[in-house]
């Protein structure tokens, strides 16, 4: 006679226990004993139960809405450290509007919380969070010095934007710069531009994982030497301060076409009596719908702000605490925007 499917009342039978606590021992609810657990775990092993996926998001839901006074704010983590001149428009963050919108669809409102600003320290942060019952974070890392990674994780359920916090290690979500740099130099190729450069700051490419110079660097080596045009990291944070190295830079490799910021370059390029897009092809590296006067690389940030929301939801949903063994990172495509700043239409 076949053996009956297996279900929680059969794995409690198995294990002596009752079927509640089967339900937190599989949802990994915390407070259960480590010998009730690997006996839970055991008997459902060997009866071979499988969780029934829609019954399991239902009840994900009833808990949900029972705790919805406890736990019903996702924080968002700013930096404010203007010292390292990342506070400029030349630098964007994840809009709070698409975070909110994402999170309201899981049932949680949002609030900003900017550490540096005002006396915000990392451990008077954590001690607000603590007594508001607040257990999801975003963490948004915008400056050199990462007071977001001085903050003890083991309570909250978070995520990261980007690469630049490299410890701790949390999930995170990001554009894929690299996936970026090969689309718009392809498209700039079929335009007939010969000579493409890329200039950025190294912060930028950190936030990328190195995507930008890595992505340049394998274009770059598959053309031949006279039309390869190094990367130029410009070196300051504050772009204001960076046209001498860009105008030298400029006349060493004269690239016909540029990806770079929206912020300065076009006014120097001007100065430099350099027409757009007669001269010279101008590509925005972080494009918005605000620059309509340029082509660009959309990094979907409205995306990147839905993976983040999703992982701390999961987690929240899961009882997930603290830095996670093995990161997740949900890398977002970039798209691409056709703009009157380069040559219209494609060679060939």
């Amino acid at each position: 006679m076949p053996r009956p499917e297996a279900n929680l009342q059969t794995v409690a039978q198995e294990a002596g226990v009752s079927m509640m606590t089967v339900s937190r021992v599989l949802r990994n609810a915390p407070k259960v004993a480590a010998a009730t657990r690997e006996r839970v775990l055991a008997a459902a092993q060997t009866l071979n139960y499988q969780p029934d996926p829609h019954l399991a998001r239902m009840m994900t839901l009833v808990r949900g809405k029972k705790r919805q006074r406890v736990r019903a704010v996702i924080a968002v983590i700013r930096e404010h450290v203007p010292k390292d001149d990342l506070l400029s428009t030349s630098y964007q963050y994840v809009p709070i509007e698409d975070i909110r919108s994402r999170a309201k669809g899981h049932g949680y409102e949002v609030e900003e919380f900017w550490l540096g600003r005002e006396g915000l320290t990392p451990e008077r942060l954590q001690k607000i969070l603590h007594a508001r019952g607040i257990e999801g974070v975003i963490v948004s890392p915008q400056s050199r010095e990462l007071p977001c990674s001085r903050l003890d994780y083991s309570g909250f359920a978070a995520a990261a934007f980007g690469h630049v916090m490299r410890e701790p290690a949390l999930h995170l979500s990001a554009g894929n710069m690299m996936m970026g740099i090969q689309t718009a130099t392809a498209e700039l190729t079929a335009r007939g531009y010969k000579r493409i450069g890329l200039a950025v700051t190294q912060w930028v490419d950190d936030r990328s994982q190195n995507g930008y110079c890595a992505a340049m660097l394998s274009f770059q080596d598959t053309l031949p030497a006279a039309r390869r045009v190094p990367t130029l990291l410009l070196p300051h944070n504050n772009i204001s301060r960076s046209f001498g190295a860009f105008s030298e830079w400029m006349r060493a490799h004269k690239p016909d076409a540029l990806i770079t910021f929206d912020t300065h370059v076009p006014g120097w390029l001007k100065r430099m009596e350099l027409r757009v897009p007669q001269d010279i092809g101008f590509v925005v590296h972080d494009w918005t719908a605000s620059m309509r006067d340029y082509a660009g690389i959309h990094q979907r940030r409205d995306h990147v702000a839905a993976a983040a929301v999703d992982l701390v939801a999961t987690q929240l949903s899961q009882n997930e605490r603290g830095v996670p063994p093995v990161p997740r990172q949900i890398m977002i495509p970039p798209q691409w925007v056709d703009g009157p700043s380069i040559r219209s239409g494609k060679t060939g």
